[in-house]
């Protein structure tokens, strides 16, 4: 009876399992071309192109307070001239809703061109030297803000410049910047320990670190999230009595069991390239980046909310969802009159219309999460896999026949799957419209109230399974079969399990759906992890002092992972009890805008130089340099000397896995003492 909804739901939360994903280093995401030119009364008209990685975006000109790094140019250097314009852009940009930092901002992908005019007022001894700062993002992290630099002077002037504003020299005269100190050193510390600033990639190499070698797992999640959509596709009424009823119409119209074999083959091979054409189709008329951009955008997901609810209740029985019955009757009537190969292919077809208003919904929600990974290929695999998992059982079942008579005979059991995918359905668009919620400020989804939905709806799905609920398709039941207690006994508990979350706990298990911690307005859970120091130089020294390891955490004020480890991970009680007692925790974060007391003068591991100006370009050039990465969140255990314990460690909620991590640094540390 309802066996199959053991597999159901072993498969739904399957579903909602994230890949882990180990740091990576992010190279040449942005590239800057400047030019200048000027006329003769001294106002230059300077150039910046910049040319984006595809799937990146650096952020506009005029952003919220504690968002991202604002795209523009610094002038502090300079000196004999005046700003007269900010950045001006080519084109508009783009609004939509961004995930890491939970707020509407403007940002540019692809290729865009911002120009900008400064008045020469001393045309003989000016200097204009600028430094372009941005900062780059996907839709799962950030890199460091950055900075390209440039200088032009007397010599690179287009155009002789005969005059100048006589008022600004009378008035304030040439207004030189102060000139970098000349203490100021050329790396990132005048420590005395220069050992603790060494690079030590082939240490972490010699680890095995998977920052060298971490592969893309993004489109293998959208195949195996399309593969588990489809398999839950087949418990449903629009599909599963179409099975045995297929396979005995190949097997009564062909005259052998091969041939018989190879139409179902065929069947389900139709079945494959009718999804995929989807996959195709929806990305080639809107564009990955188009899909990419809608799938953040808080319109959109209050769209997404609506669609999903409206799935739901169709799913409880209110009302069916069909496509119009002309396209269903003329591709049936196409299949019976064709012949050969193509009638197979629209009775495949002819499939994939009449069980839309069981596969519509699923295949949206796959179709959106593809989207959202930003590959082009997102859609494309996504279908595959749903396709490969729908067209499975019909190949299976042309092989071995002899299995048709163990298969379960439709009955009240697909309504009873039908309906727990409506309250599934119903849970997960909540989701879309907390997306809404924060990028709006409505706060009408705060943390508890969406714990308090979530719980409300897993008690009354546990109510259904055992019968005290029931909805008009659904068959009279004297009892509950076992499967039936089974199953409500999980759902129970899992509504119980999100009882805490109400004061505050963490619950890992939801907290990919749940809106953040900082929205919870009533708190009691005081059990955070918090670093001992946020300078490496003061955080190495106290821990040799102490004869303890250190841990280096690379975090970000708008590191969305970050959050999610110290929520998950770092709350644990095992977890905390190691860092607060066996470690000395370091915090750098590599986005703090505090500038530094004085300018730093590095190089580059590429020998390009530059100049750090703040507390966030310096941490993120010691990660660059010393751990070849500039991903966030990324820790690494080191000993007093500043060399590694273990590989490091990248975003990766396995609790376990991070205690057995901790625990090998420590008995690294300890043999080497």
């Amino acid at each position: 009876m309802r066996k199959h909804l053991v597999t159901l739901l072993a498969l739904l939360l399957a579903s909602t399992l994230s890949l882990g994903a180990s740091a990576q280093m992010f190279d040449n995401l942005v590239r800057w071309e400047t030019s200048q030119s000027n006329d003769a009364n001294g106002i230059v008209t300077l150039t910046y192109t910049a040319t984006i990685q595809a799937g990146w975006h650096i952020y506009g000109v005029d952003l919220p307070k504690d968002g991202p790094t604002v795209t523009t140019a610094d002038f502090s250097e300079s000196r004999g001239i005046k700003a007269l314009t900010g950045l001006t852009p080519d084109r508009k940009p783009a609004t939509t809703y961004d995930p890491n930092f939970a707020m509407d901002l403007t940002t540019f992908d692809g290729k865009v061109t911002f120009t900008q005019k400064v008045q020469i007022l001393d045309p003989t001894n000016f200097v204009i030297k600028g430094d372009l700062i941005w900062q780059a993002c996907n839709d799962e992290t950030c890199t460091p803000p950055d900075r390209h630099s440039f200088t032009y002077g007397p010599k690179d002037l287009k155009t002789a410049v005969t005059s100048v504003p006589a008022t600004e020299i009378e008035e304030g005269g040439v207004q030189p910047t102060e000139e970098p100190a000349p203490e100021a050193v050329s790396a990132v510390s005048a420590a005395d320990d220069g050992a603790l600033y060494e690079s030590v990639e082939s240490e972490l190499r010699a680890y095995g670190d998977k920052n060298f070698t971490s592969p893309d797992t993004s489109l293998l999640k959208i195949f195996l999230l399309g593969f588990l959509g489809g398999l839950v596709a087949l418990f449903t009424p629009c599909v599963w009595p179409i099975i045995p009823m297929t396979v005995s119409f190949f097997m009564h119209r062909s005259k052998s069991k091969k041939s018989a074999l190879r139409d179902a083959i065929i069947y389900g091979l139709s079945i494959v390239v009718i999804y995929v054409a989807l996959g195709l189709l929806v990305t080639g008329i809107f564009g990955a980046s188009a899909l990419n951009e809608l799938s953040t955008n808080a319109i959109f997901n209050i769209f997404l909310f609506l669609l999903l609810v409206v799935f739901s209740i169709s799913f409880f029985g209110a009302f069916e969802i069909t496509l119009p019955s002309s396209w269903t009757n003329r591709v049936s009537t196409n299949a019976s009159t064709s012949s050969g190969l193509l009638s197979i292919f629209f009775m495949a077809f002819t499939l994939v219309l009449v069980s839309f208003s069981c596969t519509g919904p699923i295949i949206g929600t796959l179709l959106v999460q593809a989207a959202a990974e930003g590959n082009i290929l997102g859609p494309t695999l996504g279908m595959l896999g749903f396709a490969l998992a729908l067209a499975l059982p019909f190949t299976l079942f042309a092989i071995f026949p002899n299995w048709l008579q163990s298969m379960p005979k439709s009955g009240g059991w697909l309504n009873s799957v039908k309906v727990v995918l409506a309250f599934i359905e119903l849970a997960l668009s909540l989701k879309f419209l907390s997306v809404a919620d924060l990028a709006y400020g409505w706060h009408i989804l705060d943390r508890e109230t969406f714990v308090s939905l979530w719980i409300a709806i897993s008690f009354l799905l546990g109510l259904y399974l055992l019968g005290i609920i029931r909805f008009p398709a659904d068959d009279k039941k004297e009892s509950v079969s076992w499967f039936g207690t089974l199953l409500a006994t999980i759902v129970f508990a899992f509504g119980i399990y999100m009882v805490p979350g109400l004061w505050g706990a963490p619950l890992k298990a939801i907290s990919a759906f749940a809106p953040p911690l900082t929205t919870q307005d009533f708190n009691l859970y005081d059990s955070e992890v918090h670093a001992k120091f946020d300078d490496y130089e003061a955080g190495m020294a106290y821990a040799k002092r102490e004869g303890k390891p250190v841990i280096i955490d690379f975090s970000g004020y708008g590191c969305v992972n970050c959050r999610k480890m110290e929520a998950s991970v770092w709350t644990d009680p095992t977890v905390k009890d190691i860092l607060d007692n066996d470690f000395v925790l370091i915090t750098l974060i590599v986005d703090d805008k505090t500038h530094l007391a004085q300018p730093l003068e590095v190089t580059e591991t590429n020998g390009d130089h530059r100049t750090l100006k703040t507390v966030g370009e310096r941490w993120s050039f010691f990660q660059r340099t010393k751990f070849g990465s500039n991903a966030q969140p990324f820790y690494v255990m080191l000993d007093n000397a500043g060399h590694p314990l273990a590989a490091s460690y990248g975003f990766d909620e396995d609790v376990d896995k991070y205690i057995t991590w901790l625990r090998s640094g420590l008995q690294t540390y300890k043999s080497r003492q």
